[in-house]
């Protein structure tokens, strides 16, 4: 039986990856796909440096419209990243009838209902495991593993960026500003890192996951981010204090009112599996009705972690080459006919718990107008914690934990308690999950 041929867009540190991995275990992936799989052909935008693979029996150019156009190749590995030239490529691909398999996230949350579009209509695959979660098969374990379950919600930490700086500021008491810097240096975080600490990488991620999940179009747009740079040492210790730990957490509920789909900081029982995953690691916790919670766990980003997704995808479509379009595992693990237009929730609509920092000034009866205010708009108070101030009559910071109460009642209630004379700054809010 003939080889399967697959040119690759892209030989930075995930296509590089990708020929290592593939080359290296190359018998026991022909052991497990049944056929020989040969990259052929990979492009670059160019070849003046050597590559970190060895690319001895690969064809190079640096036109990759060479590679999605020429008719040997059957599977097509789009490694570029972006949502401009890539989203071109894929599409000529697509068109000319072979598979993609592709870690681009931002092409699959933003374009992606238009590429499923194309490939259903010309009877191909795409692929897409290693855009999120790097080398964790959740998408695989969402779409085939937990297939049986009505999935009731998910939760991820899937950005290594960020998770980095709240474990460095958790465990060293280190500021926000100094432990980016080092997630700079070290490679972690872009030279512009708004991506990453402001969620719209894990907004990407989830969106994916949450279409997935409950059956529904892709709509990043609708995604509610929320970034990790107003959190302070202050408020890391202060969880700590109540038993809790901050996470940037990517989060998609089913309700009856519609599907939230949310990344903010969160507070969550530092008891929880998912509270003590640290450092640069990825997690996604997936609650289904028959199964129950199940955690996943691993190495978010990377050259061979992200690479052992990609090189998944492409024995998975090696498998079903033969097999009927219409007989394949659907992108969305849905049948395309059978997506529903569930609403996505406005931020406004969510019903969590809160964390509230309030800097007042020390004196009588400034606890009454807060909890005053807080009654009105019917939240009630799990918690409070008051430290002493450093001067009498000085500035004390306040830390409440609320029960749930719906987000549009909290920011009515967080803009009163602004508004007091004897707030000095803005209140800091960060919303809790249990994940019970």
């Amino acid at each position: 039986m003939q080889s399967v041929k697959v040119g690759v867009l892209g030989l930075g540190t995930v296509g590089s990856g990708t020929v290592n991995v593939l080359r290296r275990n190359l018998k026991e992936i022909t052991r497990r796909a049944g056929r020989d799989i040969e990259i052929t052909r990979a492009a670059d935008r160019s070849f003046d440096s050597p590559k970190e693979c060895d690319t001895n029996g690969i064809a190079l150019t640096t036109d990759a419209h060479d590679i999605v156009c020429d008719p040997s190749i059957q599977i097509v590995v789009e490694l570029i990243g972006g949502t401009g030239i890539a989203r071109e490529l894929v599409l000529e691909a697509l068109a000319n009838g072979k598979h993609v398999v592709t870690a681009n996230k931002a092409l699959i949350a933003m374009h992606g209902n238009e590429l499923f579009a194309k490939a259903q209509e010309k009877g191909v695959t795409i692929a897409f495991e290693a855009a999120v979660a790097g080398g964790i098969p959740i998408i695989k374990a969402m779409r085939e593993g937990l297939a049986a379950n009505t999935i009731e919600w998910l939760a991820g930490i899937i950005n290594g960026t960020g998770n980095f700086i709240l474990t460095e500021m958790r465990d060293k008491a280190r500021d926000f500003a100094d432990v980016l810097t080092e997630a700079q240096a070290l490679g972690y975080a872009e030279a512009d890192p708004t991506f990453d600490v402001e969620g719209i990488d894990a907004a990407h991620k989830l969106t994916i996951m949450a279409s997935i999940a409950f059956g529904i179009p892709l709509q990043f747009d609708k995604a509610y981010t929320e970034g990790i740079s107003k959190i302070s040492q202050e408020d890391v210790k202060y969880a700590s204090e109540l038993g809790y730990r901050i996470k940037h957490l990517g989060i998609s509920k089913k309700t009856e009112q519609g599907i939230e789909l949310r990344v903010h900081p969160t507070l969550i029982p530092h008891r929880r599996l998912i509270a003590n995953v640290d450092g640069v690691m990825n997690a996604v916790l997936v609650q289904g009705d028959a199964v129950g919670p199940t955690l996943y766990y691993g190495a978010g980003a990377g050259s061979d972690a992200t690479a052992s997704a990609v090189v998944a995808d492409i024995i998975d479509i090696v498998r079903a080459l033969t097999t009927d379009p219409e007989n394949r595992v659907p992108h969305l693990a849905f049948q395309p006919d059978a997506l529903v237009d569930t609403p996505i929730l406005d931020m406004s609509e969510v019903v969590t718990s809160y964390y509230l920092r309030i800097h007042t000034e020390d004196k009588p009866g400034v606890l009454a107008d807060i909890t005053r205010i807080l009654s009105e708009q019917e939240i009630s108070i799990e918690a409070i914690l008051q430290k002493e101030p450093e001067e009498q009559g000085g500035i004390v910071p306040v830390i409440m934990l609320t029960q749930q109460v719906i987000e549009k009642n909290m920011n009515a209630a967080i803009k009163q308690i602004e508004a007091l004379q004897s707030v000095q700054d803005s209140v800091m809010r960060i919303r809790m999950e249990s994940l019970g």
